[in-house]
């Protein structure tokens, strides 16, 4: 029996991130469309990223920008990652990774990991704002011009963070590059103590002859020192995150879980997108180890889902309650 890499560390990272219901958060969509020979080839360079894939964990921070800060030393891991399509609806997709891992007695395990959402041409994108706060973003009418946002939810369908770029098919590569965006901590970071406390990053998406790969181009960013002012930086970190395709291993158990889970988690969704659209964005509480502190609850309920040992209907119930009772904002 194989042994997976590192099943620690790929669990640790399962929760470092992920992870809409159809209608509520996915921003609205513009009329106007790129010639239709470049959007159904931006639609397949999505849809490629779905599938069957051996996963290369690759982190590693570069230059310090701060005087007696010393990067950290790079960070390497591995793992079996399933893609599956959620919904495609033409000028929305979704599309969630699952982690299938085992040992040498047969023991499987299941993550549920981050997911991707990608909208076309989108008049606004739910961008991270700071500790405990997103926001909807408002996109202007000449960046959405045959563009597309991807929005990245953590492993309980609560946000990360967002962002707008173009596919690009210059020298003979298929990549997706976005602008500049705040991002909450991974829990990499999160669970340390460090002096950086959001990070301002791009990603690239970008297809290979035997996959993709996610490439993110990190600053992590600290307050200013003395008086307050624009948070200043600490350390550049590169992410790369390589996805070969692979047929070694069995994904039946990723997929049964996703069989019998998929229909919570679109309540979950929706509940959700709810909030989202109520507040114009969202406040909740981020916790180091799970990236939000709705994350341990909703991942043990769809557990149960699949268990048989509670129904979807009680179980979204359950989320509805504990995100409406967790995006409260404190008052003061």
């Amino acid at each position: 029996m194989r042994r997976p890499l590192m099943i620690s560390t790929i669990l640790a990272a399962a929760l470092a991130v992920a992870a809409p219901a159809f209608a509520d958060t996915t921003p609205t969509v513009s009329t106007t469309q790129a010639p239709a020979g470049q959007f159904e080839r931006d639609r397949q360079s999505i849809l490629a990223q779905a599938g069957q894939w051996r996963v290369r964990f690759d982190m590693r921070e570069n230059v310090s920008f701060r005087e007696g800060y010393e990067p950290l030393e790079e960070k390497l891991s591995a793992g079996d990652e399933i893609v599956r399509v959620v919904y495609d609806d033409g000028n929305r997709i979704s599309l969630q990774h699952i982690l299938v891992m085992d040992d040498d007695m047969g023991n499987h395990f299941i993550i549920k990991h981050w997911r991707q959402d990608w909208v076309y041409e989108p008049e606004t994108v739910l961008t991270y704002a700071g500790p405990n706060q997103w926001t909807l973003t408002p996109v202007p009418a000449d960046e959405r011009r045959g563009a597309w946002s991807q929005t990245v939810w953590q492993t309980d369908d609560s946000p990360r963070y967002g962002g707008v770029g173009h596919w690009s098919y210059e020298h003979d590569m298929a990549e997706w590059t976005s602008g500049a965006t705040w991002r909450p901590l991974a829990r990499r970071d999160a669970i340390r103590d460090v002096p950086y406390d959001r990070y301002l990053g791009s990603n690239r998406h970008a297809l290979t002859p035997v996959g993709w790969v996610h490439i993110q181009d990190n600053m992590k960013m600290g307050p200013a020192q003395g008086d307050e002012g624009e948070p200043v930086a600490i350390v550049q970190e590169d992410v790369v995150n390589t996805y070969r395709k692979v047929d070694n291993y069995d994904p039946k158990p990723g997929d049964d879980y996703w069989a019998a889970t998929k229909d919570y988690w679109a309540g979950v969704r929706a509940a959700w997108d709810e909030r989202i659209v109520a507040s114009g964005g969202l406040y909740l509480e981020e916790e180091a180890n799970r990236g939000a502190v709705t994350g341990k609850p909703l991942m043990d309920w769809a557990e149960e889902v699949q268990a048989g040992t509670l129904t979807t209907e009680a179980a979204i119930a359950r989320a509805r309650d504990l995100i409406a009772r967790a995006t409260v904002a404190p008052t003061h």
